[in-house]
């Protein structure tokens, strides 16, 4: 029973069956002058293509990377470098993903100045926030579309459009978990830079998208053959190139069909957890159906994540990127306040695919182990 599609999704068969189309046939270097290369590229430039047109962008705004962590680290310290002479101050928010937090961290190590917005009980900023925290010298807002801990689908669209008033702050999502699942118009929503990751949506890993609008300017971190437009050099990545096109489609599809029995499914689950002692710290309204966030109280979230691992059942603690690490959820932290909270949480999400006779069976181990564990965790203190 598998509850961790938000560190990563199964691949589908048909993304798997691409790949390795794309793979024995199209294996070429696509910068190559002869005929193999031709074909290379000309895949390349159409899976380019089908992304784009599933995003509702131009495809010369598209970049192929390996993921959200990479076109993060793109935006947010290529935005910084460019712009350095306009201005050193970055406005995010407390509740962002790893490699955003860390990329700001290391500017602020640089001379750069940070805000890092406060959220409210349900893990959301508003737009007033963000132009208060507007200063002469901002060059940047990076705001999460939906986050990947509790769920929160952040308001991308009315940010965006106060900051048309705004020319010279660029404006970035991370869109990582919504890709395919929430939807998001790029363009009215004035986004200069877009982040999506194929393993999220039942694509492969090590391959990813950033969107990146033409009157913008970024400053590379890798240097070489001057591919992806000389943002991002070094040979493409074809066969995930194709396999991602596929997956994004077909995944779309997939979402939209079953979105509404998936958010039932999560209200379902959501009300067993609690009659178990969970406290809910996904928002009820305007967060994603797939991304279910609990916390345990009395319970370490390791444990119960390793004993439900036993049973069988496969949830996580934090975001993948950070699941290592004993620290309590900063995200948690922020939107409860409550550090039993922050220590005791655990992350259930969902795909497309999750029937609920899998969720009952997550949902019957928990009233039966639950009681235990604490048990122990008493005994222990």
């Amino acid at each position: 029973m598998y509850f961790d599609n938000s560190a990563t999704t199964q691949p589908y068969e048909k993304v798997l069956s691409a790949y390795k189309k794309a793979s024995e046939s199209y294996f070429a270097n696509p910068s190559s002058f002869h005929h193999k290369g031709g074909e290379a590229e000309r895949l390349l430039e159409s899976a380019r293509s089908q992304i784009a047109r599933e995003l509702g962008v131009e495809a010369k705004c598209c970049l192929f990377t390996s993921g959200g962590t990479e076109g993060n680290n793109i935006v947010i310290k290529g935005a910084a470098a460019s712009r350095k002479n306009i201005g050193r101050h970055i406005i995010t928010t407390a509740v962002e993903h790893p490699s955003v937090m860390e990329s700001c961290v290391y500017l602020e190590e640089k001379g750069y100045r940070v805000t890092y917005l406060p959220v409210d009980r349900e893990g959301r900023i508003s737009v007033e926030e963000v132009r208060r925290a507007l200063k002469p010298d901002t060059i940047l807002v990076t705001v999460g579309h939906t986050n990947s801990e509790i769920g929160t689908v952040q308001p991308i669209e009315a940010i965006g459009e106060m900051l048309t008033h705004y020319p010279n702050v660029y404006f970035h999502t991370d869109y990582v978990q919504g890709a395919a699942k929430s939807p998001l118009n790029i363009e009215k929503a004035g986004l200069d830079f877009v982040t999506v990751s194929a393993h999220k949506f039942h694509g492969l890993n090590g391959t990813g998208m950033l969107y990146k609008h033409p009157r913008t300017t970024l400053e590379p971190l890798m240097h070489g053959g001057g591919q992806e437009n000389g943002l991002r050099s070094g040979t493409e990545n074809i066969a995930g190139a194709a396999a991602m096109a596929k997956a994004l489609r077909l995944a779309k599809e997939n979402y939209a069909a079953n979105s509404r029995r998936i958010e039932e499914l999560k209200k379902w689950t959501a009300a067993r957890l609690k009659k178990s002692g969970g406290v809910l710290n996904s928002p009820v309204s305007r967060s994603s159906p797939f991304i279910l966030n609990v916390s345990f109280p009395g319970i370490k979230p390791e444990v119960l994540v390793e004993a439900l691992a036993g049973r069988g059942v496969s949830i996580s603690t934090k975001t993948a990127c950070a699941s290592k690490n004993s620290e309590p959820s900063a995200v948690v932290l922020a939107v409860t306040g409550e550090q039993k909270l922050a220590e005791s949480a655990v992350r259930i999400s969902f795909s497309a695919d999750t029937q609920k006779q899998e969720a009952n069976y997550l949902c019957s181990i928990c009233e039966e182990i639950l009681p235990q564990l604490k048990k122990v965790m008493e005994e222990q203190q």
